[in-house]
């Protein structure tokens, strides 16, 4: 049986992002997994992510580095406390703060591979690192401080 990634998790309701909602058919629909203690997740940009001929836009990154961390941010929690991602009550997460350093230009038509470690899991916020890899070299970094969503946000 293949492994699901974190966002297969998510209800209909938490699956229209931009970034990670399969529900969301002009989203990037990312896909992100555990490799070991990291998370990882892969994106093959195409040219209509472009920034100049050649290159990645910069916000594509960001939202690259935002979604797989959110995502990362909820399994993670979920293994703190010893569940299964499938377990209710779900556990969601929203960005706080991003901060993204873009390091290389990336290009574009390269698969990017997004890399996630968990820095710190206390009380209701998680803070992952993160870097974008292009041929296996490091465009970016980034941090993301996630927060569990705010009862404001979730479906009445």
């Amino acid at each position: 049986m293949a492994q699901k990634a974190f966002q297969d998790y998510y209800s209909d309701d938490f699956s229209h992002c931009y970034g990670c909602g399969r529900l969301n058919e002009h989203g990037l629909q990312i896909k992100s997994y555990w490799d070991g203690k990291e998370s990882v997740a892969k994106y093959l940009p195409n040219e209509h992510h472009i920034a100049i001929p050649g290159f990645v836009y910069g916000g594509l990154i960001a939202s690259l580095i935002d979604c797989h961390c959110t995502g990362t941010a909820a399994a993670a929690s979920y293994q703190k406390e010893g569940r299964d991602m499938d377990t209710e009550p779900p556990l969601r997460f929203v960005t706080a703060s991003i901060k993204v350093d873009y390091i290389a230009p990336t290009p574009l038509n390269v698969e990017l591979e997004i890399r996630g470690k968990v820095v710190e899991i206390k009380g209701k916020k998680v803070v992952i690192e993160a870097k974008v890899l292009a041929n296996n070299k490091t465009c970016a970094i980034g941090v993301v401080v996630a927060v569990r969503m705010p009862e404001t946000m979730l479906s009445k």
